[in-house]
């Protein structure tokens, strides 16, 4: 067989981009550290987002066209420009941050809800093991997978990257494979980086100036009196959340926020409207429904049924894959052995594009995983629950890879893989009588390294393909990934515990319990306060974790020496207190798949949950299902606010102008919807909206980070903005604050809407 060519399953030889005989240079220093980079700020980011929205979108594409960009920068200062493979290679290693960053904030903060602390080795053991196990695993099933099934599986956003890689390439990279510069494709490539900066300058300043100079309201809010009482509508003005709605398209979009509205119009008004007569707390409650505000309505009755139908949609999407999941496993154990024949160090055997790692270094790091798990401390782990994690690990990587490879890695159900983790690991510890609080923090790491490991390998076969089709060597695209996402692992745990103690609020046992008490024998562990309230309390107290929810919330409590709690730690993830004691606003991130997650641990393991509530939510995700709607988009509406599900919706509106619009070029005329929509996928505004995602995003971060520094700025800007700045304060403040807004929706539609004379993509 000629070199670089392999035989796929058709019986036809497969020639990739750069055939394997090339000289380009691709295993480079600066490659890995590029690519490395960008996988930490994309993860950053998509950290973000899935703690605000519960999702995130590809990173693939955004990171190559960055990384190419300042690639071609360091070339116009004098430096050597990139050859395709080392942008391959920066592409892979920076793609692995959003896959855990998706696993991540799924599952880690259902530790809050369970009434644990987040702690930073746990954090960071379950996301560098999750993810090395994830591309562990993945490595075997490569040559069944990416080359047997390449006319099979499409694997839709790593063929999309390798386009983008084969679009940009140099003049070196062409003459490896046997084409002609094309200046043409040059100039697009630089256009559209541009686009990506362009977007991210705009996220930033707009965050910026929105959050951190209260330049304008974030959240505009419209609230209804009678007949519609307790009914309300509102928006984040957002850029990072429009450019997600924008990318995901306006069905998903309209579909999410058409849950919200059924949250916020509907259930909350008949829960007000029915229970406002009662003259007792109605369970799960504490509080009487006629003197409880829209938001304290949705966290005591709302979230219960958004639970239930997360989870059933969760389950109807895993069990729509059922079929497909027995194929994978009987390709993937058919095909595990069959990479060790071809990992051999014999350069004169085996061609560079089929070299992947040894085989015994997958078993041996496969084991380790495994063993450091079963040791590790913080994870309250045992045998079987490390066993639990092979096992499952194994069926739902091979599963991710193949469902990736057919729907694409945005469309992959992770969350319903980790639900059934969830599920059949609680249902085995209750049948081993292994239940209470201590069996919580193990059943949950089981959960997430298993989803975390899930995701990644969905990543990792996507960026194999990208190889595959580019001639990148598969054993350098592996050595890539497991470099970043070891990378991205180490700093994803410290942003998450900081956005976290960003949005904590300490509140007086007043509020909760007074006369809260607990016995301090068994408490070592001291602590001061954090962030602005440090400034009225610096008195260091013993830390209580309260497991059980009797007499007051399951959570974390500051008591003194005597016993007597003093504050209770009202996390910033999900957490249900949004006010200071001196009534300065704080944002908190609702995870909804994490408290679904925690919903499922603490009604199996210890029986506590409104199941009623939770199966009025199943009957709606049924009943959706029943419509021909996909349930599990609806009913994380159902459970998010309305304002985080809002701007998606309007992000999903500019798409459908967009591409209305686009569908009247003569160029688009008789292509189908499929087609039209795989267009707009590839257009100008998804690159934009990238931008907006990754500077919005971030600026979010770094402002998160900083609240705890520079307080007095922010009380400063805030008293001074609440006096002087119509913008942010006073009748008019919601309306003024939607211009801006609709300023970069305007830009998005202009940048996304096609010139007629544009080359079809």
């Amino acid at each position: 067989m000629p070199a670089g060519h392999e035989t796929n399953s058709a019986n036809t030889p497969f020639h990739p981009y750069i055939p394997a005989n090339s000289s380009l240079p691709e295993f480079t220093l600066r490659a890995l550290l590029m690519g490395t980079i960008l996988g930490m700020v994309f993860g950053a980011s998509s950290l973000y987002l899935v703690l605000k929205v519960g999702l995130t979108v590809s990173a693939s594409i955004p990171v190559a066209v960055i990384a190419i960009t300042l690639f071609r920068l360091t070339h116009k200062l004098g430096g050597k420009d990139s050859s395709i493979l080392e942008n391959s290679i920066a592409q892979t290693a920076g793609s692995a941050g959003e896959s855990l960053a998706f696993g991540l904030g799924v599952t880690m903060p259902a530790i809050l809800i369970l009434g644990f602390d987040l702690e930073i080795y746990r954090v960071m053991l379950v996301a560098v093991l999750g993810g090395l196990l994830g591309i562990l695993l993945m490595i075997p099933m490569r040559r069944t997978m990416i080359v047997e099934k390449h006319h099979e599986l499409k694997y839709p956003e790593g063929t999309a990257c390798a386009e983008v890689l084969k679009a940009a390439a140099n003049d070196e990279s062409r003459a490896a494979a046997g084409e002609s510069s094309n200046p043409n494709a040059q100039a697009d490539a630089s256009r559209r980086a541009k686009i990506i900066f362009g977007g991210f300058f705009i996220g930033l300043i707009y965050k910026v100036f929105n959050i951190a100079l209260k330049g304008w309201k974030d959240t505009v809010d419209f609230v209804f009196s009678a007949p519609l009482k307790g009914g309300s509508i509102g928006s984040e003005i957002s850029p990072e959340l429009l450019g997600v709605g924008y990318i995901i398209g306006p069905r998903i979009a309209a579909i999410m926020a058409a849950g919200g509205v059924m949250s916020y119009m509907l259930l909350i008004p008949l829960i007000k409207f029915f229970g406002d007569g009662l003259l007792t707390p109605l369970a799960p409650a504490t509080k009487l429904i006629s003197e409880m505000s829209p938001n304290e309505i949705r966290g005591a009755y709302v979230l219960y049924i958004g639970a239930g139908a997360v989870a059933t949609g969760g389950l109807i999407s895993l069990a729509r894959a059922l079929p497909l999941i027995w194929r994978s496993l009987s390709a993937g154990l058919s095909g595990f052995g069959k990479t060790g024949a071809k990992t051999v160090n014999d350069h004169q055997q085996v061609h560079s594009t089929d070299r992947s790692i040894h085989m015994k270094w997958v078993v041996i790091g496969s084991l380790a995983i495994v063993a450091i798990i079963t040791v590790a401390t913080p994870l309250h782990m045992n045998l079987l629950g490390a066993l639990l994690i092979l096992v499952f690990g194994f069926l739902f990587a091979t599963v991710s890879s193949q469902l990736t490879g057919q729907i694409g890695q945005s469309s992959n159900p992770i969350s319903g893989m980790t639900v059934a983790t969830l599920l059949f690991t609680c249902l085995i510890f209750l049948l081993m009588g292994w239940v209470g609080g201590q069996y919580y923090v193990t059943a949950l790491s089981v959960g997430a390294i298993v989803c975390i490991a899930s995701s990644v390998a969905g990543c990792t076969s996507q960026d194999l393909k990208t190889g595959y089709l580019v001639g990148s060597t598969p054993k350098y695209q592996q050595y890539a990934i497991l470099i970043g996402a070891f990378c991205s692992a180490l700093l994803l745990g410290p942003i998450l515990l900081k956005l976290n103690e960003a949005s904590t609020v300490y509140v007086p046992i007043a509020q909760v319990a007074p006369g809260l008490h607990t016995d301090v024998k068994e408490l070592h562990e001291k602590m001061q306060l954090s962030g602005p309230q440090a400034e009225q309390d610096q008195q260091s107290y013993l830390v209580w974790q309260k497991s059980d929810g009797h007499g007051a919330p399951a959570g974390k409590y500051l008591v003194d020496q005597q016993g007597n709690a003093i504050y209770l730690v009202d996390p910033g993830i999900n957490g249900t207190h949004s006010k200071r004691p001196d009534g300065s606003e704080v944002k908190k991130y609702d995870a909804p798949k994490a408290v679904l997650i925690s919903y499922i641990i603490k009604g199996i393991l210890d029986g506590e949950l409104p199941w009623a509530l939770v199966l009025f939510g199943v009957i709606i995700a049924l009943t959706l299902e029943m419509s021909g709607i996909p349930s599990l988009a609806f009913a994380v509406g159902v459970y998010l606010p309305l304002a985080s599900s809002a701007p998606l919706f309007i992000g999903g509106m500019v798409r459908w102008f967009v591409d209305r619009r686009n569908a009247k070029l003569e160029k688009y005329k008789g292509l189908n919807e499929e087609q039209m929509q795989a267009a707009g996928d590839r257009s100008e505004g998804v690159l934009l909206s990238s931008g907006y995602i990754a500077g919005g995003a971030l600026a979010g971060i770094i402002i998160a980070f900083s609240a705890g520094i520079m307080t007095d700025f922010d009380r400063n800007i805030t008293n001074w903005a609440t006096a002087n700045n119509p913008f942010f304060e006073g009748a008019k403040a919601d309306l003024l604050s939607l211009l801006p807004f609709a300023l970069i929706c305007a830009i998005l539609f202009w940048i996304g809407r096609e010139r007629s004379t544009a080359t079809t993509p």
